[in-house]
């Protein structure tokens, strides 16, 4: 590589970082950058994260990149990925009026079941092709109307993580297909914001719902870097910054999902699974998301496991080991974890194929015999027959049964991996050396923003897991096992 090749730059706002990578027309990663921020939890429920530590996170990532060899004279473009849906109120001049609400945020859930049976939650999934809870900006701002009025009577915009940072960088207020699904109010086949679900979910007028929200453009849109961001970042001003997309829907574009039936499964604090599909398809049952794609032609059919990496780290703390060692130990348990069962749902409900906001995660079965290793195992196990549910879904939705490709800490573990192929019958893919996917899609988003096809380098030789057919009948006892209990608990749930 020639220290003056042209670098084209990824920057992804994570749930708990922020991450960067700078990319070589011919693909190559040149340089990386990580920087992570808190997300508060003041109440229950509640997870609020604060904007200017996104800013000063970036700060920290663009110096790291420059630092790392990708000098500021050979940015030709950035690309922009975010966390969806999350919640920025601004006033006038684009300032934060509160903290951001972040998507693991459950307090609104109420709003957004107002919303639903107002406008006929059957008619707002086929519009919006998401299943409208309380965790997407619509029935957010409801709540801030209810009980932070003030919050709301400062408040010029509704943006989410990525569009706020857009206008840092920009100074526009601008958004694409793939964040406008996690405000709720976006018409899926139209391209444009419903005013009739903003009647619906309360705006005084339409028209004043509209003003509040960001025009959405196509990802690959650009704007150029704004001299006082420039001179912030020491950054040469006017460099295209690409809108860029959902963090969903760039993982799949970095991880290199290009044939529809192919499954990106991405672990972080949450899991998203999507399947790639030629044609929008609608659920009768409101199982899965749909999401416009970017980079690639076609929809992404997604599923979010709300608590999997989130709850593989709660538990590692309270049993004082490292995610690792928690792998480790639950591979020593026998399948099936001697009769135990977790239900992971840690978050206050889940999305995936459930879609219940009052579930709840529960132990079955535990006794005095149990061990550590049980309870970890049965974890893994809950999270591993989970996504065969939403694989599942994949399948009855008539996607081609494709591989896995993993991304994410989640599947770095063989053992994972193991489980996860036996569990839903198909083989499992993985670089032997990860890398920040999102970031990796956001800077093929900002190739496409000037002309540049970036086609990042694969790995020589992926790692796949294939399922073991001897495996397959001791897996669907489980499931039987597994989904019995989760009735239970949905019941117990709805009674609360």
């Amino acid at each position: 590589m020639d220290d003056t090749d042209d670098l084209y730059i990824g920057l992804d706002l994570g749930t708990s970082s922020l991450k960067g990578v700078a990319v070589t027309a011919g693909g190559e990663i040149a340089a990386r950058g990580h920087s992570p921020y808190p997300t508060s939890r003041p109440q229950v429920g509640w997870a609020e994260q604060d904007p200017s530590d996104w800013l000063a996170a970036l700060r920290q990532v663009v110096q790291q990149l420059i630092d790392d060899g990708a000098t500021a004279a050979r940015w030709r473009a950035i690309g922009l990925s975010g966390m969806i849906p999350t919640l920025v109120t601004v006033d006038a001049q684009g300032a934060p009026t509160g903290p951001a609400i972040t998507w693991e945020d459950a307090r609104a859930e109420a709003q957004g079941e107002r919303l639903r049976d107002t406008l006929g939650e059957k008619r707002l999934y086929e519009l919006t092709g998401q299943w409208v809870d309380g965790r997407y900006l619509v029935p957010m701002y409801a709540w801030l109307r209810e009980n932070e009025p003030e919050r709301v009577v400062q408040a010029r915009r509704l943006l989410g993580a990525k569009d706020y940072l857009l206008w840092w960088l920009t100074g526009e207020y601008l958004t694409d297909p793939s964040t406008a699904t996690g405000f709720g109010c976006f018409d899926l086949a139209a391209g444009r914001w419903d005013e009739g679900v903003l009647a619906a979910a309360g705006f005084a007028s339409a028209p004043e719902g509209i003003e509040l929200l960001p025009d959405a453009v196509s990802s690959a849109a650009a704007r150029p870097l704004s001299g006082r961001a420039a001179a912030e970042l020491s950054l040469p001003a006017g460099v295209p910054v690409a809108v860029g997309a959902a963090d969903s829907v760039l993982g799949l574009l970095g991880l290199g999902v290009r044939t529809p039936g192919d499954v990106a499964y991405i672990t972080g604090t949450s899991s998203v699974i999507m399947g790639l599909s030629e044609r929008l398809v609608i659920d009768p049952a409101h199982r899965f998301l749909v999401t416009p794609l970017a980079g690639v032609a076609g929809w992404g059919i997604e599923m979010d496991l709300l608590s999997t990496g989130s709850a593989v780290q709660w538990l590692a703390r309270l049993l004082e080991l490292d995610v690792q060692q928690l792998m480790d130990l639950a591979s020593s348990a026998p399948l099936g974890a001697n009769g135990l069962s977790f239900l992971p749902f840690l978050s206050l409900g889940e999305q995936g194929a459930l879609w219940d906001p009052y579930v709840r995660g529960t132990v079955f079965g535990l006794g005095l015999g149990h061990t550590r290793a049980d309870v970890a195992r049965a974890l893994v196990e809950g999270i591993v027959l989970e996504s065969r549910r939403c694989l599942a879904v994949l399948d009855e939705a008539g996607l081609p049964c494709g591989p896995i490709s993993i991304a994410g800490e989640g599947g770095s573990a063989p053992f994972f991996r193991r489980l996860l192929a036996d569990a839903s019958g198909r083989g499992v893919l993985r670089d032997p050396v990860e890398r920040p996917y999102s970031a990796l899609g956001a800077a093929v988003i900002a190739g496409d923003a000037v002309g540049v096809a970036l086609r990042p380098q694969p790995a020589t030789e992926r790692q796949r897991t294939d399922p073991d057919p001897s495996m397959a009948a001791a897996w669907s006892d489980l499931w039987v096992r597994h989904d019995a209990l989760v009735g239970l608990a949905r019941q117990a749930g709805a009674r609360r």
